[in-house]
């Protein structure tokens, strides 16, 4: 198994398209063909890391927050970024950070969050735009069913809980070839005419390639008429943040004590207890005060994430109870997430592989201590 073998498994839970702009995810340090002794899974990539991987003969380091997000114009070791990416180079350890694009997955770093608070019937918080696209093609009426059935397999036509999704017009379609064509029906400089269905199917767009590809495959003609366009219908599972409901109404100190034990954290800071109940709670692992205003217009009585300052809590209005949990503490699920998600897919990727192979990390990254 190589490395970029492991990268693929883990696009299948969270792909990098998804990554917010800002961010710097997929491989950052390392060669993608290198072969995979082990691997080490962390939520933050430091020197002391790095050691543990060398220690568990792990040669490549999950990372869920990128040790690089901002240009290095130098490795000279006089930070800890530096100094962590040199560790890595001598030792012959690759880093990836998947960061962003599993907090738009739909099972990633907020849906960890869910299970943990027990929230049901859960909605994405921040859709992201620009994620469907839709696919027109045209094809003879008689190859029509096998094209849909490729694009299908490729994972298009797929709308919430619905699969083979597909518009289909019947229609005339007309060509001419010149000298240098091949046509599967008629002569070269002879206009035809055929009957044909045109096929319109939507698709996640980091399906894309594969779709196309499924497409070129499976059509009759040398030439393929299509068009890819980007829609700006709301995706139900890629996004930031998500909101659920807890199984019965509590009060807010009831929910804080909640939050305090779930998140195992040493201080929770939250704006002014309005005497409501909590029922219906977003959350939004990491820095996540610009989802305060998604929250409250998606009814939640509660928000659960971290990094608020002073003035986002007069952002409250009243209206809802903002809980800061801290940073780390709100996503320190995340390392057990992609454990499991690599465990299960190794295993039937390459089951050779002994025991050990994948190491959840031990060393505590948390910068932040409480007094």
């Amino acid at each position: 198994m190589k490395v970029r073998d492991v990268i693929r498994l883990l696009e299948e839970i969270a792909p990098l398209s998804y990554s917010e702009e800002f961010d710097n995810t997929g491989l950052l340090v390392g060669d993608a063909n290198q072969e995979v002794s082990g691997i080490l899974v962390t939520l933050d990539t430091l020197e002391a890391v790095v050691d543990e991987a060398v220690e568990h003969n792990c040669n490549l380091i999950v990372s869920f927050h990128p040790i690089i997000f901002k240009g290095l114009k130098s490795l000279t070791g006089k930070s800890y970024v530096e100094r962590t990416v040199l560790k890595a180079i001598k030792q012959d350890v690759a880093i990836f950070a998947i960061h962003t694009a599993l907090d738009n997955a739909w099972n990633g770093v907020n849906a960890m969050i869910c299970d943990r608070l027990g929230l049901t019937k859960r909605k994405i918080l921040i859709p992201q735009p620009g994620t469907i696209q839709k696919l027109i093609t045209f094809v003879p009426s008689e190859q029509a069913d096998d094209v849909r059935t490729a694009l299908f397999e490729a994972g298009a036509g797929n709308i919430g809980n619905y699969s083979n999704c597909s518009f289909n017009i019947s229609g005339t379609g007309s060509f001419r070839g010149n000298e240098d064509s091949n046509p599967r029906v008629g002569e070269k400089g002879k206009t035809e005419y055929e009957d044909e269905v045109q096929i319109g199917v939507t698709f996640q767009k980091h399906l894309q390639s594969g779709v196309l590809k499924a497409l070129f495959e499976a059509h009759p003609y040398e030439e393929v008429a299509y068009e890819v366009t980007t829609l700006n219908n709301t995706n139900q599972h890629i996004g930031m943040g998500m909101v659920g409901y807890l199984p019965k109404e509590i009060s807010e100190a009831h929910f804080l004590k909640l939050a305090k034990d779930t998140f195992k954290t040493g201080c929770i800071k939250h704006s002014k207890s309005n005497g409501q109940k909590i029922k219906q709670v977003a959350v939004l692992g990491g820095s996540g005060s610009f989802g305060i205003e998604a929250a409250m217009a998606a009814g939640a009585e509660a928000f659960v994430t971290s990094d608020l300052k002073y003035h986002d809590f007069f952002r409250a209005e009243g209206k809802i109870l903002l809980t800061d949990v801290g940073h780390y503490e709100s996503e320190q699920f995340t390392k057990e997430l992609l454990v499991a998600h690599l465990t299960e897919k190794i295993t039937n990727f390459a089951p050779a592989l002994k025991e050990g192979t994948i190491v959840l990390s031990k060393v505590n990254t948390n910068p932040i201590t409480y007094f």
